[in-house]
């Protein structure tokens, strides 16, 4: 032992005291930031014991349902008698000041991590270095456990065990099973309110990632839409609806117009006659009492998603997300090495979301060009655009062809549905609805029976 490097024994443990700063000002500048650090770290992985400390009040504070800034922290600590341990309140200040953005402190989160693992490492290193040398003839095999039981505790504190045995499930699988004879004919899910995709789909279920996709001017937002008004308004199931491309007030005009049937132009340029307004004025309390959040905030990320969803879910009890639409999320501060890679990490995050909270997300989505240089303009799975993740992490996609040619008699012929993707059930292509561009809705068509 005396032979080891001195030098060995000298070396600072590995850290990153600006990552660790730069995490703390974060969760002071937001609390989307803080609920996502939260998940990442422990107060341990801290290396500097007063960050580990303003990160516990931090917790404490948020945790109790109260505001977790550089004032309401300090308050706190000054309370517990550790404002000065941890330098004062210049520091809080300081944190915050040295952060321009919140968006980057799940980036900072993970060299925090990263740090505290190999911190673990080195010293689960130590540990078994002196197994080795105090074995005194005891039994290898033993020690030989204990060296790799020391890695396994180390290897993540935040880890805990997710898998189970068959045994385990399959007296859930059996209850699931139970309930799912019990519908007599409903639903496994939440209705579209259009009968022959749900017959496809069984309604959009818990867990579920689902696609909506189409060319420029297709009806993406508007069928998504008209999903959001049957669980919201019919059902009165909460959903939640981020909008990246239309602002909340363009939303609400466009759902009055679909549920009072008055021309979306009209209520645009104000030229409503008496019976539009009686009409409005029917329709007015439904849609207002509807249980649909619309959060429109520029250059949202997918963070901040994440966060606003799990609040919410907590909060208003959301059964469904919309995200309109995925090419337009940003990644924040980050720059990734591809628009490609980033569509495919912003794809990867909604699938674990829908998994997380246990309800659907529907994300609208672009397909590529490759649809308008084919004879055949009706869309495939293979035309979604930057990314063939979207694919792949996909439960359902539903596709929208709208042809333009107008028949004999001057009508427009049917809107085509495509179900793609269906990784629980058939596909299809031969979902007809009406699309009512005025009303800014589609509708089944009126030879259909009842919904």
């Amino acid at each position: 032992m005396s032979d080891m490097s001195n030098s060995q024994f000298e070396r600072t443990p590995p850290h990153d005291i600006e990552a660790e700063r730069s995490v703390l000002g974060g969760m002071m500048l937001s609390k989307d930031a803080l609920a996502d650090v939260l998940e990442m770290l422990d107060a341990q992985d801290f290396y500097r014991p007063a960050h580990a400390t303003i990160f516990t009040t931090i917790l404490d504070l948020f945790g109790a349902g109260q505001p977790a800034d550089a004032i309401t922290v300090a308050a706190e600590l000054q309370r517990q008698g550790k404002l000065e341990q941890i330098g004062g309140r210049a520091v809080l200040h300081d944190l915050v000041s040295a952060v321009p953005t919140a968006a980057n402190a799940s980036y900072y989160a993970q060299i925090v991590h990263d740090q505290a693992v190999l911190r673990r490492l080195v010293e689960t290193g130590t540990r078994i270095a002196q197994l080795g040398y105090t074995t005194d003839g005891g039994d290898v095999a033993e020690l030989l456990n204990l060296a790799q039981s020391e890695v396994y505790a180390m290897s993540d504190t935040k880890t805990t065990n997710d898998y189970a045995s068959l045994y385990e499930i399959i007296p859930g699988l059996v209850e699931e099973l139970e309930l799912n004879s019990a519908r007599d004919g409903q639903l496994a899910g939440l209705a579209t309110g259009f009968h022959d995709l749900d017959k496809v789909l069984l309604g959009l279920r818990p867990n579920q990632m689902i696609i909506v996709a189409a060319r420029p001017g297709m009806g993406k937002t508007t069928l998504a839409m008209d999903f959001c008004r049957h669980i919201a308004i019919k059902d009165g199931k909460p959903v939640a609806f981020f909008s990246l491309e239309m602002n909340r007030n363009e939303l609400a005009m466009r759902m009055l117009a679909a549920e009072s049937e008055v021309w979306l132009s009209k209520l645009i340029a104000g030229e409503l006659e008496q019976r539009d307004w009686e009409r409005i004025s029917r329709t007015l309390e439904r849609v207002a009492s509807a249980p649909l959040y619309v959060d429109d905030s520029p250059n949202l990320t997918m963070m901040e998603i994440r966060s606003k969803a799990r609040r919410m879910r907590q909060q208003q009890k959301i059964e469904l997300i919309v995200i309109d639409y995925l090419q337009l999320l940003t990644s924040g501060g980050r720059s990734p090495e591809s628009r490609q890679q980033e569509v495919s990490e912003f794809s990867r995050s909604i699938k674990l979301l829908a998994k997380e909270l246990e309800i659907p997300i529907i994300a609208i989505a672009q397909l590529n060009r490759e649809t308008e240089r084919r004879d055949s303009k009706k869309p495939q799975v293979s035309d979604l655009r930057e990314s063939g993740s979207l694919e792949q992490d996909a439960d359902v996609v539903i596709l929208i062809n709208r042809p333009k040619d107008r028949d004999e008699m001057g009508a427009l012929p049917p809107a085509q549905i495509i179900v793609g993707k269906n990784r629980s059930g058939p596909t299809a292509d031969d979902i007809e609805l009406e699309f009512q561009g005025s009303l800014t809705r589609f509708a089944n068509y009126a030879a259909a029976e009842d919904y």
